[in-house]
């Protein structure tokens, strides 16, 4: 797996431009896509959300995108190892976006452990036990024993693929995965549209309302795509840095944001129409969002169909978004255990097993947040140690990290060395845009999702 172009001579490497494009379309599609997405998409008028985030992905998402997976070429580092590139004096700023994943892996895990949990349920349990709502959902993730159990199940799957390796693992495991995602959420999405009634919600879904095209659509729509990409959390740096010099960079990302706003847009024609059916308007819908939706909503969903249809239609929801969720914590655990390779110079078994022990660690201390420590609300009256982590991570770090990003390129080391980076395997038509985007247009779109973020616990909305 050597690599003649890597700054290490046993620095892994992807076999081709499609791992790499399967790779980064894994870590970016995620829970997000299946219950955040959807829910927004609701919230704002369905297809007036769908055109704003639609482009915002093809604009915004794209330059950023290639800007990571440039500055992971370029330097063929993980994140830390790409500032500290250009000097020393620079290390602080990959040392915040290396604290991302680290603070993110452990509560995706957790969630990654009830996806699981509910889908074997399906089976165990039936449709009808699942849809009581929320008393089994909220009985399960604050038992004392079985929450933890379901979320070392789903750790010890991540750890079994990052453990074989970039190509042995990844690879595999992302050629298997993905396709089977992308089939069954085409699956579920047509058998959504056979419902009964479900061709109003989407019709809901599909057709642009522009009177809810608003200000807060546009922050909304941004938020989303921003960590929806798995931007500003090491990753596309780290997975930059296994690249090819001879592909090309601009088609990669692409297809990589081709391929999350597709299952974002599988995701919402599968989510939308059903639950229009069994709430009976979008606006039921939009009320619903992030765990309350997946848990508690959708189950209730499931259980209106037959016991049969809703068993099979239930059990591969939840694979599907166990897929999600496998490909995403396994792209966060990568950018971990290669931050800490490329920092200390240990070996990639060694750095695997210290990264896995600080994931159990710390995701039994989060989890321990809904039952042990349950009386911990860092974020107020009802709020868990998972949100205040997610909070941090995804709230403030990673825009922090983004705008610093856009600053270091833009102004420091000049876009012309990633410019160069980017022409070494490909023309670079959109270089002028791509310019003006990472030095005026990033920073401020992206200050814009930290301040709409923080700004409500400052003014208590």
């Amino acid at each position: 797996m050597a690599s003649n172009e890597s700054a290490s001579p046993d620095r892994a490497s992807w076999s081709g431009k499609w791992a790499f494009i399967l790779a980064g379309a894994a870590s970016a599609v995620g829970l997000g896509n299946m219950w955040r997405f959807p829910y927004l998409a609701a919230k704002f008028g369905g297809g007036t959300f769908l055109l704003t985030y639609l482009v915002l992905v093809a604009t915004f998402g794209l330059s950023l995108l290639l800007l990571e997976t440039a500055l992971g070429r370029h330097t063929r580092q993980s994140v830390i190892g790409a500032f500290s590139h250009f000097g020393k004096k620079y290390i602080w700023i990959g040392i915040l976006a290396a604290v991302v994943p680290f603070i993110i892996t452990p509560y995706y895990c957790i969630i990654g452990g009830w996806v699981t949990k509910y889908m074997v349920a399906y089976i165990t349990n039936g449709p009808a036990a699942l849809a009581d709502g929320g008393t089994f959902f909220t009985g399960f993730i604050s038992s004392n024993v079985e929450s933890y159990v379901w979320m070392l199940i789903f750790m010890a799957l991540v750890f079994f693929v990052v453990a074989l390796g970039v190509q042995g693992g990844i690879e595999k495991a992302n050629r298997i995965m993905m396709p089977a995602l992308i089939v069954m959420a085409v699956a579920i999405a047509i058998f959504t549209m056979t419902m009964p009634g479900a061709l109003d919600g989407v019709a809901y879904y599909l057709v642009p309302d522009f009177s809810k095209f608003s200000p807060d659509l546009v922050i909304n729509a941004l938020g989303q795509m921003f960590y929806s990409l798995s931007l500003a959390m090491g990753i596309m740096v780290t997975y930059g840095s296994y690249m090819r010099r001879k592909d090309s960079l601009p088609n990669s990302v692409a297809n990589i944001a081709g391929f999350d706003f597709g299952v974002s847009f599988l995701a919402g024609l599968m989510i939308v129409p059903a639950a229009y059916v069994a709430m009976g308007s979008a606006e039921a819908v939009a009320a619903k969002a992030g765990p309350s939706l997946m848990f508690i909503t959708l189950p209730e969903v499931f259980n209106s169909m037959s016991p049969t249809i809703g068993t099979i239609i239930g059990f591969v929801f939840f694979l599907l978004v166990l897929f999600a969720a496998l490909t995403s914590a396994i792209s966060l655990t990568e950018a971990m255990v290669s931050i800490v390779a490329d920092g200390t110079g240990l070996s990639r078994r060694l750095s695997l097993i210290i990264c896995m022990v600080f994931i159990v660690v710390v995701g039994i201390i989060v989890n321990a947040g809904y039952n042990v420590f349950s009386a911990v609300q860092p974020l107020g009256e009802g709020s868990t140690i998972l949100d205040f982590f997610d909070f941090i991570s995804n709230s403030v770090l990673m825009p922090i990290v983004a705008i610093l990003t856009c600053i270091f390129v833009g102004w420091i080391v000049k876009p012309k060395v990633l410019v160069d980076e980017v022409k070494e395997s490909s023309e670079f038509k959109a270089e002028k845009a791509w310019v003006v985007m990472v030095k005026y247009i990033a920073p401020l779109l992206v200050a814009l999702i930290l301040i709409s973020n923080i700004l409500p616990y400052f003014v208590g909305a």
